[in-house]
């Protein structure tokens, strides 16, 4: 199971977007979760998946604004679940307090735990490699992420530029330039690693 666990940004200072962060997600990622999105520690959501594919989805839909620290734990969860994420507990949850605590210390506001000690290596590779994805994503500009949120809806590069008015050889610098295709190469191959993270988290905590 994953644990995400997102706190948000300088939130004494900000108006409190974690209200609307919640039914946002619970809207698009809804059938994904296994809990509704939560408020946690007042400034803090979490959501509760086994999807390994909508784990990562949420990584990277809350790094993208800068606005939330993330945190992802995996592994085991206590069950029966209860009807609220603030309730549930288990090392999936205390690894993911670790994670999002951790996050506030990093330039990408990112940090993957697992909840088994001695899957902590492998957290960490995949930690770095997640992490080097959003950076990509942070270089993106603001025609990038137009780009990329046309093809992520199912466009392709000649319809997107159909849609935006510009040649197909200028969607095509633009998608070169925001790393569109790196991108979609490398979240199948994440989402595996994550799914064999959580596997090998799961074993260890039942031994």
């Amino acid at each position: 199971m994953f644990v995400i666990t997102a706190d948000q940004v300088n939130s004494r200072s900000r108006p409190d977007i974690v209200e609307p962060t919640q039914r946002r997600l619970d809207d698009a990622f809804a059938g994904r979760l296994a809990l509704p999105v939560d408020r946690n520690a007042g400034d803090e959501v979490q959501a509760v998946t086994d999807d390994a594919d909508a784990a990562l989805a949420l990584v990277l839909d809350l790094s993208r604004t800068g606005e939330w620290s993330v945190g992802v734990g995996c592994g085991e969860v206590r069950h029966p679940l209860p009807d609220a994420a603030r309730a549930a507990t288990g090392p999936a949850f205390y690894a993911a307090r670790n994670a999002v605590d951790a996050a506030k210390r990093r330039q990408t506001r990112f940090a993957l735990r697992s909840g088994a000690d001695e899957r902590a290596m492998q957290a960490s590779d995949l930690e770095a490699m997640i992490s080097l994805l959003i950076s990509l994503r942070e270089r993106r500009s603001t025609a990038g992420w137009e780009l990329y949120d046309l093809m992520a809806a199912g466009m392709t590069q000649r319809e997107a530029a159909a849609r935006l008015g510009v040649s197909e050889p200028a969607v095509s610098s633009r998608a070169r330039a925001a790393g569109i295709h790196p991108e979609a190469a490398a979240v199948p191959a994440l989402t595996r690693l994550l799914h064999d993270l959580d596997d090998a988290s799961n074993e260890g905590a039942s031994e």
